[in-house]
């Protein structure tokens, strides 16, 4: 395929349930810091779609214009040599009515567009997926990525407990706190079964666990070790912490084994303020105050429903 030139812009592709629809928005803003209601959003940030449990799609955007006539004109640059290609119009539920193409509509377009780029098609098995979409007024074209649901892979672990987080809110807490990990430090030094290490270590995380639960930690650590992942989980309480770290992630304890009084929260809290440059709180109480007694200021937060159970996201500094 010849090189073809590089807008430096993408598309991401959204699904997510109306209990989702909340902690799906913090990450939005985590990762490019806005969030839209659309299930579409564009950004010159380049996120691995994989990352995300509520992404789709993405799009790396090669060319764009007013009208389609302006994609199918620039498509005439595109020769594949030896690769093959298949052309998708993506599909988005929530476009504005005066966007939305019927289905053979799509399909005539796909065609048209595979006519003009000089290649070979294959729909089953190409070399090279292209994705067609319009978006605000606008059509966007490029190189096409579905994103791969890790997360599935991580659903049945050797250590469990019904109050850990589910792998999707899991993974989203970690992309929360950990947007872009290069160069970043991280610690769950109330990791408990290590569904959250499991997760930022599948996305190249730098982050350790920690416990004061020895069986947790040993569960953490057969967990980890499950999936093929290397990370480290010490076993000791949050106030030996020495290191300092710049995103700390701590889902409140709160299961029959590590229950945590309010007193028991506030000292990790505090504890965590001296080597943490920014945390992510899980909690299923308010502790808007403890926050603030311990010296953090929230910045951004969200809800996590499943039914009526919630549990509050809290990201402070």
């Amino acid at each position: 395929m010849n090189q073809l030139p590089q807008t430096g812009e993408f598309i991401y592709t959204y699904a997510y349930t109306p209990d989702e629809e909340s902690l799906c928005h913090l990450e939005m803003r985590s990762f490019f810091g806005k969030d839209t209601h659309a299930k579409i959003l564009k950004s010159s940030i380049d996120i691995n779609s994989s990352r995300s449990p509520f992404m789709k799609e993405r799009i790396e955007v090669v060319f764009d214009g007013d009208e389609l006539a302006d994609i199918l004109k620039q498509v005439e640059v595109v020769k594949m040599n030896d690769a093959t290609f298949k052309v998708i119009f993506v599909k988005i539920n929530d476009l504005a009515s005066t966007e939305k193409i019927d289905y053979q509509q799509k399909r005539d377009i796909e065609r048209e567009i595979g006519m003009i780029i000089e290649g070979g098609a294959d729909v089953h098995h190409p070399d090279v997926t292209f994705g067609l979409v319009p978006f605000d007024g606008r059509w966007y074209f490029g190189k096409y990525v579905k994103s791969e649901a890790v997360w599935l892979r991580h659903l049945k672990k050797p250590r469990e407990y019904s109050t850990a987080l589910s792998t999707r809110v899991a993974r989203a807490v970690a992309n929360i706190a950990i947007p872009n990990p290069k160069g970043v430090k991280a610690i769950d030094p109330c990791c408990g079964i290590g569904t959250v290490l499991v997760e930022a270590l599948s996305m190249g995380i730098d982050i350790v666990g920690r416990d004061i639960n020895p069986l947790v930690v040993l569960g953490s650590r057969e967990n980890i070790a499950h999936f093929g992942l290397t990370g480290d989980v010490d076993l000791g309480p949050i106030a030996d912490v020495t290191e300092n770290y710049d995103a700390t992630i701590i889902d409140m304890p709160y299961n029959l084994y590590t229950h945590a009084t309010p007193e028991d929260q506030l000292s990790i809290l505090k504890s965590a303020r001296p080597f943490s440059k920014k945390l992510v709180v899980v909690t299923i109480d308010n502790i808007d105050h403890m926050i603030k007694e311990a010296g953090f200021n929230i910045i951004d937060r969200c809800v996590a429903k499943k039914g009526i159970f919630s549990r509050e996201i809290l990201v402070c500094e």
